[in-house]
């Protein structure tokens, strides 16, 4: 933010009085409140605002904070004084009240929260002048063939940039700044480039069907009516949820206030941006990792100014510094992607309902399978359940047929059945796509030495090393290390004794290019080369029709729709139950559901196919039944019975460090200085499944309350009494985690 444009003064109604000299700012940095400084003559500052100050030897931004109602006492001359105010709009009032609920309730220093909301501004910089140039009346003494294409490129009159000009004629930059020393054109200077065109809400208004205008109109009647109100927008994979929320867009667009649109995977939905565009007129802002630093920084401006009124963004785009924030939309709003892992533990989910209560906002959840955690508020009543049942263009749902592995499975070696395999077979002769869907990257999830049954695992993690054949690379999921395939055994040295265990998207490729060699295959991951661009590319051939069988992980369930996609094959259907984590059933239905989803969405009628060992467990029975209704009812009363979340709440510590003894020392020390309630239950220290990331040793302890206990005060009260972590011991605090590994 060294870039950005400095000022001493500023246009605001809640500015300190003169006689206060003193303010507190809070510094983006793991502190537990803001420090004060003095305020120099002649600066005038506001809470709220964003400011310059000395720590130390050095300098860094923070926010001008509130002040408690009383103050601790200090002497101005002693304090240090802010050095400039940055000419950036300050956080309002309902942006600093969502700092302090999520640092208070994720049991987080609030400048950790802070850097969140300050981090997006860094390189928003003073925008470079954007010069246009236009013809005069002079002509140049010497022609040539390039300074004619010039000229007769600009005879219109219009004004074009400099970089516009040289393309529409054809030359290089370096003729035209020559016709400008020559006089014969004259340089302008042309309004900044916006951040976001404006969205149009009377472009393309749809047709909607009768649940459709139904679920829209509530909506709409909410926007209207600018007062807090969370939905849940319940409709089955292809019945038009995002048409009918868009005229909630377009309500809140016509009433000039703005529109926050989360998404788990924004870079890999083009779809999403297409069809926005076909109903607004434009694109809306894009907010995600993808997107360059110099225009995140003009939207984060056009943010806070309200010139951009729509923002489609991941998670992150939550702390953006909205003006007059309307609605928030989660869409997908069971994907864990929204769970944020490391630093400030959040779920954007939970987070966005706070921030549209605080705002007084709109707020719609958006699934074809909700979490159990808003399937049981809207049964409760605290959300209103907008239900859209039928697909849209009136085809079916796939039917989903179990194909039990104990009885028809592949030979040995192989992974696809011959039943699927004749399934896929018949629908591309037919003219249909085919989807084969496996949730593992790579080639293989593990490598053995088949003469001494050596397996080879990453030095700093406690997981195996995945072969990835495309890149020959061996690859470690969970911190990256990589290194080239081995030619011997590194334990007993045996040359060409490695072997591939168990399947990969890369292997099921191999396998269905051998089964169907005049096919037009593609694999879909999201650790393949080429990032976001490339997967892109790749959605948009087989939207239009270039691809017969599409080889995909969960990138695949991400909402995208695939016209022509007339068949589903889920290659390991039990892959995600086969661990103790409570939220695993869950997990598995949400995914393949989803993923048989994507089938018959169009013309052509969908069918899917679950590759099973268990046909007998609830979910692949609820999954070919196609009763939801009786999944949620089951899954519910486990949760209800067993104290698990949401009828319960968790909070997870883990401790972490390079050495083993003293990270299990000190979670025992941890544990054993818990405040003692009846109310909780601290559970642990245990060796966390997996016990060693990047070379720190893992133990968890896990503490549950009862859903109306204060949790969080609880544990900020054992952590002012618990023994320091010293050294290179950690401690993570997870309140409500998603993740038990």
């Amino acid at each position: 933010m060294k870039t950005l444009a400095m000022v001493t003064t500023a246009d605001s109604p809640s500015l300190f009085p003169s006689s206060a000299r003193v303010v507190d700012v809070l510094l983006p940095l793991a502190i537990g409140s803001a420090y004060s400084y003095r305020v120099p003559d002649g600066m005038e500052v506001a809470v709220g605002d964003i400011v310059v100050v000395p720590l130390g030897t050095r300098t860094m931004l923070g926010c001008v904070w509130p002040r408690p109602a009383e103050p601790k006492p200090v002497d101005p001359a002693k304090l240090k004084a802010i050095q400039r105010r940055y000419d950036v709009a300050p956080l309002n009032a309902a942006m600093i009240a969502f700092i302090e609920w999520i640092a208070d309730y994720t049991v987080t220093p609030p400048g950790m929260v802070l850097r969140l909301a300050l981090r997006h501004d860094e390189s928003a910089g003073i925008t470079r002048e954007r010069i246009g140039v236009r013809l005069t009346d002079h002509r140049p003494e010497r022609r040539t063939k390039a300074r004619d294409k010039v000229i007769a490129a600009l005879e219109d009159g219009f004004v074009r940039a400099k970089s516009e000009a040289a393309r529409e004629a054809g030359v290089s930059p370096s003729v035209v700044d020559g016709l400008i020393d020559d006089g014969v054109l004259e340089t302008v200077v042309l309004p900044p480039e916006p951040a976001a065109e404006t969205p149009d809400p009377d472009h393309a208004v749809p047709e909607l069907l009768p649940a459709q205008a139904h679920a829209a109109a509530q909506l709409v009647a909410s926007v209207k009516a600018r007062a807090f109100q969370p939905f849940l927008i319940d409709g089955v994979t292809g019945s038009g949820k995002t048409e009918a929320y868009f005229e909630a867009v377009a309500e809140t667009i016509r009433q000039g206030r703005q529109t926050l649109i989360l998404m788990p995977e924004i870079a890999l939905t083009q779809a999403f941006l297409d069809r926005f565009a076909r109903r607004f007129g434009v694109r809306p802002a894009e907010w995600h990792s993808a997107v360059s630093t110099k225009r995140r920084g003009r939207i984060f401006r056009g943010v806070a100014s309200g010139e951009v009124s729509v923002v489609a963004g991941a998670r992150s785009a939550l702390f953006l510094p909205f003006r007059d924030l309307g609605l928030i939309l989660v869409d997908e709003e069971h994907d864990n992607a929204y769970k944020q892992e490391d630093g400030v533990h959040y779920h954007a989910r939970d987070m966005a309902v706070v921030r549209a209560r605080l705002e007084g906002a709109t707020i719609a959840l958006v699934s074809a399978t909700p979490s159990i955690e808003t399937e049981v508020n809207a049964r409760r009543g605290r959300y209103t359940r907008l239900a859209l049942p039928e697909r849209f263009a009136g085809t079916k749902v796939p039917r989903l047929e179990p194909i039990d592995l104990r009885r028809e499975g592949p030979p040995r070696g192989q992974w696809i059945a011959p039943r699927l395999a004749r399934e896929m077979q018949s629908t591309v002769e037919a003219g249909g796509q085919a989807l084969l869907f496996l949730n593992r990257r790579g080639y293989a999830p593990l490598t053995l030495c088949r003469a001494c049954g050596h397996r080879i695992k990453c030095p700093s993690c406690s997981s195996w090393l995945v072969e990835h054949r495309f890149r020959r690379r061996l690859e470690c999921h969970q911190c990256g290390y990589a290194m080239p395939v081995p030619n011997e055994c590194p334990n007993c040295h045996e040359p060409n004794a490695l072997i591939p265990c168990g399947p990969g998207v890369e292997r099921l490729h191999e396998e269905a290019a051998k089964l169907f060699p005049q096919a037009r295959l593609q694999v879909l991951s999201s650790d393949l080369a080429g990032g976001v661009e490339r997967l892109r590319a790749e959605l948009k051939a087989i939207e239009d029709g270039e691809v017969d069988i599409i080889i995909g992980t969960q990138l695949v369930a991400k909402g995208h729709n695939f016209p022509g996609l007339a068949m589903v094959g889920v290659i390991d259907a039990d892959v995600g139950l086969g661990h103790g984590d409570p939220r695993a059933a869950e997990r598995t239905f949400q995914l393949l559901h989803q993923v048989a989803g994507r089938a018959g969405r169009h013309e052509v009628e969908g069918r899917a196919f679950l590759q099973t060992y268990m046909p007998e467990h609830p979910v692949m029975q609820a999954l070919v039944a196609g009763d939801r209704d009786a999944f949620y009812d089951r899954e519910i009363a486990i949760r209800e019975e067993a104290h698990l979340p949401p009828f319960a709440r968790f909070c997870a510590l883990i401790v972490s460090g390079t050495d083993s003894h003293a990270a299990q020392a000190h979670a025992r020390a941890l544990a054993a200085c818990s405040p003692f309630t009846d109310k909780v239950r601290v559970l642990g220290p245990a060796e966390a499944p997996l016990a060693l990331i990047r070379g720190r040793h893992r133990f968890r302890l896990l503490a549950r309350c009862e859903r109306s206990f204060d949790l969080s005060g609880y544990v900020r009260a054992w952590m002012a009494g618990a023994p320091r972590a010293t050294g290179s011991l950690k401690v993570e605090i997870d309140i409500d985690p998603q993740s038990f590994v």
